[in-house]
């Protein structure tokens, strides 16, 4: 074999190499972007707007829903001659070094989940691992009232694929909720996970015209 075809023959010889290489990094990065897990994985419990006669709606008021946690925390509160209110998680030695007076109070460890939303037509609302029922209070704007909802529940681990890691779903065993707004409530479907579908629907006072 002359110089040249050897040349010709180990030029082949790598150029396959490197073609072998390149497939296999591409085989290897689709393995990692096509394993099947869910985009969508976030777990929540999904409620659906209606009247009192199950028309579906945007509500007509701003809503704030709050879940009660058990327990209760400390928070700071501090006040100056002349200034505004600052109330506190964590005790803050600026706030006293500007003059300001330090008082503590004991409050309910509760959570805002929907803050202020007007004309919604549903909300998604997390749900509690370890707790067997769940608290909701739905706060209104143009009533003083307040409703309570509470929904009995128990949690499970799913998983999809071991590389998609474990997911807490949960199954809805009942609900109530009071009337100041709320007409009726029910279960649609008791099963809680990532795909999306409404579980619980809420029928307010009233009819859509």
């Amino acid at each position: 074999m002359t110089r040249m075809k050897r040349y010709h023959a180990v030029m082949r010889l790598c150029g396959c190499k490197v073609w072998v290489c390149a497939w296999a990094a591409m085989a290897l990065l689709a393995a990692c972007y096509s394993n099947n897990c869910p985009l969508e994985n976030t777990v929540t419990c999904n409620y659906a707007f209606f009247d009192s006669e199950g028309n579906a709606i945007s509500y007509g008021d701003t809503i704030t829903v709050t879940t009660l946690k058990p327990g209760y925390k400390t928070v700071y509160i501090y006040r100056k001659l002349g200034n505004l209110t600052v109330t506190k998680e964590e005790r803050s030695e600026a706030l006293i070094e500007q003059g300001y007076t330090e008082t503590t109070m004991q409050q309910r460890r509760d959570t805002v989940l929907i803050n202020q939303q007007y004309g919604a037509s549903s909300i998604k609302v997390p749900m509690s691992y370890f707790n067997e029922e769940d608290t909701l209070v739905f706060a209104y704007k143009s009533i003083s009232m307040r409703d309570t909802i509470k929904i009995r529940h128990s949690s499970f681990p799913h998983v999809e694929l071991p590389e998609c890691g474990t997911y807490r779903f949960h199954s809805l065993r009942g609900i109530t909720a009071t009337d100041a707004a709320i007409d009726h409530i029910e279960i649609s479907n008791p099963t809680v996970n990532y795909d999306g579908g409404t579980n619980v629907k809420i029928y307010f006072n009233g009819v859509a015209e």
